[in-house]
C-alpha cells in the first residue's frame, strides 16, 4: 500500500516575512476575501490541515508570493503491511507472576 504524507510550511513562510503572530495573517487574508476566526487562523498556521479550500491556498500563495510547492512538501512512501501476530495473544493471569499478599509482622522490640 502506498502512503502520501505532507508538511505544511505556513509558519516558516510567515517567519520569513516577519510575521511572528497568527494575528498578523488574518488582515492579509481579509484582503483576499477570506474571513476566518482567530482560532481558525491559529490552526491554519500551527497545525497541518487535512482540508484547505483552493481559495485559501491561492490567497496564501499571493500573500507570500510563492507557489503551491512552497506551502506543501509531499512525500511518498511504500507502507509495509502489518504482519499477523504469532502465538497466543491472551495472557493467563493465573500463570503469570502475580503480586503476593503482604504479610505484616508486628515488631515487638520495645
Amino acid at each position: 500500500m502506498k502512503q502520501v504524507d505532507y508538511r505544511w510550511h505556513v509558519a516558516e513562510l510567515m517567519a520569513r516575512r516577519g510575521m511572528h503572530n497568527t494575528t498578523d495573517l488574518a488582515p492579509r487574508l481579509r484582503e483576499y476575501g477570506i474571513e476566518l476566526s482567530p482560532s481558525q487562523v491559529y490552526r491554519l498556521v500551527t497545525q497541518t490541515p487535512d482540508r484547505v479550500s483552493p481559495r485559501v491556498l491561492g490567497a496564501l500563495c499571493a500573500i507570500f508570493a510563492c507557489e503551491l510547492e512552497d506551502l506543501l512538501t509531499f512525500t511518498y512512501a511504500e507502507r509495509t503491511p502489518r504482519r499477523a501476530a504469532t502465538g497466543t495473544s491472551v495472557i493467563d493471569l493465573n500463570t503469570v507472576g502475580r503480586p503476593r499478599r503482604a504479610r505484616i509482622i508486628r515488631d515487638d522490640t520495645d
